[in-house]
């Protein structure tokens, strides 16, 4: 077998001065070891279509840091590691994979739509910022800090019915601005 005695041992390689070995006779010592891979493949894979295409891609990534092999070691059990390992790299993502030729699966993953809600909150704050402060003020503080009326009325210094009164024109305003049903009437907690 003078495939074999060739690839033996890299340390008869021709190489440069900076410790990488020759391309031409790197290529030699790989294109001999192609059968040897090829049926370590298949023997992973048990798919000669697969088998081909893991030395393929076993071969490519060997010429691409072929600056990575170290001079004076095994060739033939660096090529067959990274065979391996990209074998275990392709089987872990093809459990990861569902198979889905015909779309089915993919038409049953849907997220709800986000961008409704986002879009509403920056319609509410614009109207918000169109109200009148003192209006603005009380009805976060009765609607969205759930304060009650004389809370908030204590807070803001004035009376009661000044608050109530604030709270009823800013939700009419900005029901006005929002261009809301006034249909539907707005429910006091107090």
């Amino acid at each position: 077998m003078p495939a074999r005695e060739q690839v033996a041992d890299s340390r008869d390689a021709v190489r440069s001065d900076a410790g990488i070995v020759e391309p031409a006779a790197w290529r030699e010592q790989v294109i001999a070891l192609i059968p040897s891979l090829r049926a370590f493949a298949w023997s992973l894979s048990r798919d000669p279509s697969d088998a081909d295409d893991l030395v393929q891609e076993t071969l490519t990534k060997a010429w691409t840091h072929r600056d990575k092999f170290q001079p004076g070691t095994n060739l033939r059990a660096w090529l067959f590691t990274i065979l391996r390992n990209s074998w275990y790299t392709a089987v872990s993502k093809h459990r990861r994979e569902t198979p889905d030729e015909d779309g089915k699966m993919a038409a049953t993953l849907t997220s709800p739509a986000s961008q409704d809600w986002s879009v509403e909150l920056h319609q509410l704050q614009a109207a918000l910022n169109r109200l009148p402060p003192e209006h603005r003020e009380a009805l976060v503080m009765v609607g969205a800090a759930g304060l009650s009326y004389e809370e908030a009325a204590e807070i803001s210094g004035c009376a009661l019915g000044t608050i109530k009164s604030r709270v009823n024109r800013a939700r009419n305003r900005l029901a006005q601005i929002m261009g809301m049903d006034d249909e539907a009437p707005i429910n006091d907690a107090a």
